[in-house]
């Protein structure tokens, strides 16, 4: 019994491959040609990105000050006493741009924004919104998840911008209030310790991320059915499934990148 369950499950799975990357494709494609559509859905967008984006900034900016000054503040007197300090720039900008930048505003985003697009297609779903959407000739691929599509990716791009800025400038500030020696210099040894390289994989890392959720978002709230009870689990689907998706895209970018 358990094997034709596991079984049934595996063939539903691949039976979906086929939609889902037609589903994809058909996001791509009018993502091409959105902003020389009709404005109305340029509001969705400038909703999205308000949400997504802009109230998300205080938590992001707690997060990447947190780790950024505790990170510089403990290694640096680890290194310092082995006599390595000049290695706390390269620690850095490993740890916040190149990793927990781009990871973590991809998990903040993913808890706030995810749950949230899920949950409401899900509803416009149950609703019936969907059917009159396309009853009067608008596509709900156009005006409802390209716009989010675009949102969430840009949302997570500048997010992570914004995490690296915030986690590499506070410790300067805070070290400069409790030694002021330590902080001479410190941006010019930091800058240094950044390679080109690193900040375009940290780019493409919160590219790559800012798709996957949004995709996986609406995805699953546009696969609930008609029972309002299924609105909460394609929310807890969306969630699920991009940190889980956001993880193994980390690990292969991280192989990519190293070779």
């Amino acid at each position: 019994m358990s094997f034709k369950k596991v079984g049934s499950t595996v063939l539903s799975y691949f039976s979906s491959l086929p939609y889902l990357f037609g589903y994809i494709g058909r996001i791509f494609e009018s993502s091409v040609i959105f902003f020389h559509r009709d404005k109305s859905a340029h509001k969705v967008l400038v909703m999205q990105l308000l949400f997504t984006f802009i109230e998300a900034l205080p938590i992001v900016a707690i997060l990447s000050i947190s780790l950024g000054s505790a990170l510089y503040i403990i290694g640096r007197s680890f290194l310092v006493s082995i006599g390595q300090g000049n290695l706390i720039y390269g620690l850095l900008a490993i740890f916040i741009v190149r990793e927990l930048g781009p990871l973590l505003v991809a998990f903040v985003v993913t808890a706030r924004s995810a749950t949230a697009i899920a949950t409401e297609l899900g509803g416009m779903v149950t609703s019936h919104q969907i059917e009159s959407f396309v009853a009067c000739g608008i596509d709900p691929i156009d005006y409802l998840v390209v716009p989010r599509f675009i949102g969430v990716t840009l949302s997570v791009f500048f997010l992570n911008l914004y995490f690296s800025l915030c986690g590499l400038v506070s410790p300067v500030i805070i070290s400069w209030f409790i030694n002021p020696a330590a902080s001479y210099g410190y941006m010019t040894n930091l800058l240094k310790a950044i390679p080109v390289f690193m900040i375009v994989v940290s780019l493409i890392k919160s590219l790559v991320f800012g798709m996957l959720i949004s995709i996986t978002a609406t995805y699953y709230g546009f696969n609930v059915e008609r029972a309002s009870t299924e609105i909460p689990i394609a929310g807890i689907q969306a969630v699920t499934k991009s940190f889980f998706e956001i993880i193994i895209a980390d690990v292969f970018i991280i192989v990519f990148s190293s070779l």
